[in-house]
């Protein structure tokens, strides 16, 4: 059976710290000043849970402040970090423990144990990033002295881990939208280039697949079909499917190239090869010893009109 650790000053080894490269790190997670999360909200729950405490919080520390991103029994927002038990506990490489913060040096005379919320007991667990930077702590904390057992201790550590995974999620999350953000900013300036390149006549699309960009001559898409969020561009060797609307392509294409001919439908009109009632036949890919029939594009009743005063009738 455990037996709990005796009432007595923690063990100080601490960690050495470049404060520069914590404080970038802490901010790469763009966690600081966001709104409550109920995923930080139940782990901070948890714990106090667990530890059989009426406060309990994951706090980070910032060069100046700690914030508190999840609280329970403590008043929400910042405090000066000079009085910031997790300051301490961040740079422990395991938990931070003092069973009565009235008995210890440190902290006896620290306005939070002489003031509200009167801090008899603090435990916290260091939040570490994945390069070994110290962020904060999740702490547990009462006003009573405690002494928590192996289990408990061990149960804290687990759930800042937990708090960590759901923090390294987070910053993949705006690291991936970074990258989209300039991928999308590669292919607009890929495409206004085209647009100058060639006067306002653009003869080629750049279209983004996963990671990479494909160029696509617009002399050889047949068709495009609009798909909820996406689009299908059928051209003369495959089908790419995009993340666009149908008003973005045709802005992209040439206007005297392409024509709308339905709500769902782009089609390139020297691909027509006939009109049949409310249906245009488009110039089918012709594979090495085959002809496969044309295809069958419907044109919407609204469409019609525009389309045949786009074609040379006679």
């Amino acid at each position: 059976m455990n037996t709990p650790r005796p009432v007595g000053r923690p063990r100080r080894t601490t960690r050495l710290v470049n404060e520069t490269e914590r404080l970038d790190a802490l901010r790469s997670y763009q966690i600081l000043d966001t709104d409550p999360e109920q995923i930080f909200d139940e782990l901070t729950q948890l714990a106090a849970f667990i530890c059989g405490t009426p406060m309990a919080a994951v706090s980070f520390i910032d060069k100046n402040r700690q914030w508190l991103k999840s609280q329970i029994g403590l008043a929400p927002g910042e405090s000066p970090r000079q009085n910031a038990f997790c300051q301490h506990a961040m740079l422990v490489p395991n938990l931070y423990e003092i069973n009565d913060a009235q008995r210890d040096p440190l902290f006896a005379d620290n306005p939070l144990v002489t003031g509200d919320p009167h801090i008899r007991f603090y435990a916290g667990a260091p939040l570490l990033s994945a390069e070994g930077q110290p962020l904060g702590a999740l702490c547990t904390i009462d006003t009573v002295p405690r002494v928590l057992t192996e289990e408990q201790r061990e149960a804290l550590n687990i759930l800042a881990r937990q708090v960590m995974s759901h923090l390294e999620l987070r910053r993949a999350r705006i690291q991936l939208d970074e990258e989209r953000q300039k991928l999308e900013g590669v292919i607009r300036m890929a495409n206004n280039a085209g647009e100058a390149t060639y006067t306002g006549s653009r003869n080629e699309i750049f279209v983004k697949q996963e990671q990479r960009l494909i160029r696509v001559l617009t002399a050889d898409i047949q068709y495009i079909e609009a798909l909820g969020d996406y689009v299908n561009i059928h051209t003369t060797r495959e089908r790419l499917t995009v993340y666009s609307t149908m008003k973005d392509m045709e802005i992209k294409l040439p206007s005297h190239d392409f024509a709308r001919i339905h709500r769902k439908y782009i089609v390139r009109l020297d691909r027509i090869m006939s009109i049949e009632a409310d249906t245009a036949l488009l110039d089918a890919v012709r594979e090495a010893g085959a002809n496969r029939p044309p295809v069958q594009v419907p044109i919407g009743s609204s469409y019609k009109a525009g389309l045949l005063g786009r074609l040379n009738l006679v």
